[in-house]
């Protein structure tokens, strides 16, 4: 029985956790949707990075924007690039110009004036998406971070920031996919619908 008490205990957290993005997130996503639909209009594209599980939701979230989320949708590829898929500039860069730097030479090579930077970090502190942040800023393009917790050094970096309002990694994680599908699900029908 006690296993069954741990599944339910964990479903309803993460249940109150998506009722929690209602009422503190709507209005940064909402936010998101127009700074990529307004980026995507002048011909930009968006750049997502992370590490470990925001890595991962860096390349679905790509995926579902050049390819299609909504699939009552017939529309173009809209452009995304995660900095995360390439091994080969992994581990070059992290060899070459050191783990920490890997994601801002991405942006240095791809991001112009007018892209958008999804930055995924769950405590906000990793080190080599706010050297991003910073490289972004740097050459002016847009940067919404995906947070959680209190948003630890992204949080006042970020044009805007989607913060999950809670401590739990998993949770975060969780809620990191949910508003990227919703992000992108928007931007499909702004742009398309």
């Amino acid at each position: 029985m006690e296993k069954y008490a741990f599944i339910k205990e964990s479903l309803e957290e993460s249940s109150r956790v998506k009722l929690d993005i209602i009422e503190k997130c709507s209005d940064d996503i909402l936010k998101s949707v127009l700074i990529i639909v307004s980026s995507i209009k002048s011909g930009g594209k968006i750049l997502f990075c992370g590490n470990g599980g925001s890595a991962a939701d860096s390349q679905h979230l790509a995926t579902e924007f050049v390819v299609r989320l909504s699939h009552d949708l017939d529309r173009p590829a809209i452009p995304a690039i995660s900095l995360t898929t390439d091994s080969s500039f992994l581990t070059a860069g992290g060899n070459d110009i050191g783990f920490d730097n890997v994601f801002a030479r991405g942006i240095e090579g791809l991001g112009k004036k007018g892209d958008v930077l999804v930055a995924i970090s769950t405590s906000g502190n990793s080190e080599n998406v706010v050297r991003a942040v910073n490289k972004a800023k740097d050459i002016d393009l847009k940067i919404i971070g995906f947070l959680g917790g209190t948003g630890g050094k992204l949080l006042n970096i970020v044009d805007v920031a989607v913060l999950i309002p809670t401590d739990n990694t998993q949770r975060i994680q969780e809620g990191h996919i949910t508003v990227g599908h919703i992000l992108c699900e928007l931007v499909e029908r702004e742009l398309y619908g």
